[in-house]
């Protein structure tokens, strides 16, 4: 099969224009197959405080209401998601912006309410679509993705980034030979987070569940990692957690085992 490279990119890097700029220049060397699925979420936050609405956080994941949505509707699918198509044309890539509902890209239902957590309009994903994605691909396109789903039934859904990069990452495995990284300003998965020489080479989920018992990933990171194990358990055989201008060395970053 063809290689295909997933690649998810968040953190502070989307709102960064030197850091981002840094980070297409690496995407854009890498050859082949692949699909840029981008995060966005302090691009939201701060637009969200300039029209005087403060995000809701619960373990590292956005609570959307109706006012909400059409916030990150506006930033993830708009401003983020069109100004990383333009600099991406720019360089020479034919890419293509998308979000869930394009195309039927990724059909997801909305969260149901669990221990008391009401998420709001997040959407959990049901299925991709793997015909459509592997068409952009064989085109020559390159798929932009915006963490944003729809039901089906004409509502749009906040989904979070790195689920969509990986639930990508599975559908496709049945037609390629997929490699997931996910990317953002740090080196890795670090022991200590304020001291990247505590990189954590290699990580299987035993390990991983020492550390959150030990608290040592917390937060943002936890669903992060969920996410990348998810992948593993589900056959997509190799899955990183990097620094946004490594995403072309595969030893570089935290490499994640069963």
């Amino acid at each position: 099969m063809e290689k295909l490279n997933v690649i998810k990119i968040g953190g502070a890097v989307v709102d960064d224009p030197i850091m981002f700029a840094d980070f297409l220049a690496e995407f854009k060397k890498i050859s082949g197959y692949k699909i840029l699925v981008h995060g966005g979420g302090r691009v939201a936050t701060q637009m969200g405080e300039k029209l005087g609405v403060s995000p809701k956080i619960i373990e590292g994941r956005r609570i959307t209401d109706e006012v909400t949505i059409e916030i990150v509707t506006m930033v993830y699918a708009g401003l983020v998601n069109k100004r990383t198509v333009a600099q991406l044309q720019s360089q020479g890539m034919n890419a293509l912006g998308l979000s869930g509902a394009d195309g039927n890209a990724i059909l997801a239902k909305k969260r149901p309410v669990k221990a008391g957590i009401d998420y709001g309009l997040v959407g959990d994903i049901r299925e991709v679509n793997v015909s459509f994605l592997t068409n952009l691909l064989d085109s020559g396109t390159v798929p932009v993705i915006a963490p944003l789903t729809h039901d089906g039934y004409g509502q749009l859904l906040n989904t979070n980034a790195d689920t969509i990069a990986s639930e990508v990452a599975i559908g496709l495995s049945s037609k390629f030979d997929v490699v997931l990284s996910m990317t953002f300003e740090m080196p890795g998965v670090l022991e200590d987070v304020s001291d990247p020489s505590t990189l954590i080479k290699t990580l299987n989920k035993e390990e991983y569940e020492v550390l959150k018992s030990e608290f040592k990933v917390h937060d943002g990171m936890i669903p992060k990692l969920d996410n990348a194990f998810n992948v593993i358990d589900n056959g997509v055989k190799s899955v990183r957690i990097c620094k946004f201008d490594e995403i072309g060395d595969p030893e570089n970053g935290t490499i994640l085992q069963a």
